[in-house]
């Protein structure tokens, strides 16, 4: 991927983001462009569909939908799956709250409205390759978060609501809450580890 690279603003972007190295006993200065890590951290099914976009609805009545954006580069990936059907992007510009795009197979309003709530992703695999230090959103979800020795919840959503990437962590009671990762989380191939000053 040519840099620089762009930050995901939410759960499940595609692009990656560069981390600086491992500071050995104290967590990482804030920042809001670097996030430490490790190694990229997730399952190894790279075959695991990663969603780049969601339709929330028709646009006009030729055909174009609106698009939820989970990545700044749809563009990059024309051919995209659709609940087992293949879509391929023709053409996308901003729109309100998202973007508008048009796909080769979506000919009117009433298939454009028939997509309405579909996840459009591609295989993990077909993401570009990292380099040494770098992650993608998606392989974060799902991975357990472990403050001191205990496991405090797993990893459900990544926010960024302008001052940084904020990771949300799920207890098992259901409850929910949320710590900075640049100033406390690092990033292990199989957990999350959680700075205890950050648990609530």
């Amino acid at each position: 991927m040519t840099p620089p690279r762009r930050p995901p603003r939410v759960a499940g972007r595609a692009s990656p983001r560069q981390s600086p190295p491992r500071a050995p006993t104290t967590p990482p200065a804030p920042s809001t462009d670097h996030r430490e890590a490790e190694t990229p951290a997730g399952p190894d099914d790279t075959h695991r569909p990663v969603t780049l976009a969601a339709v929330v609805g028709a646009h006009g009545v030729a055909g174009e939908v609106r698009l939820k954006l989970f990545t700044e580069e749809l563009e990059r990936y024309p051919v995209l799956d659709a609940g087992g059907r293949t879509l391929t992007l023709v053409s996308l510009r901003p729109g309100s709250n998202g973007a508008v795009a048009r796909f080769a197979e979506i000919a009117d309003r009433n298939a454009a409205e028939a997509l309405r709530g579909t996840a459009l992703t591609i295989s993990r695999d077909a993401l570009p390759r990292l380099e040494e230090g770098e992650y993608y959103h998606a392989d974060l979800l799902g991975l357990p978060c472990v403050a001191g020795e205990e496991e405090v919840g797993r990893a459900v959503t990544v926010e960024n609501f302008g001052a940084g990437d904020i990771l949300e962590i799920e207890k098992a009671d259901g409850r929910r809450f949320m710590v900075p990762i640049a100033q406390a989380v690092t990033i292990e191939p199989e957990r999350l580890l959680i700075d205890p000053a950050f648990v609530e």
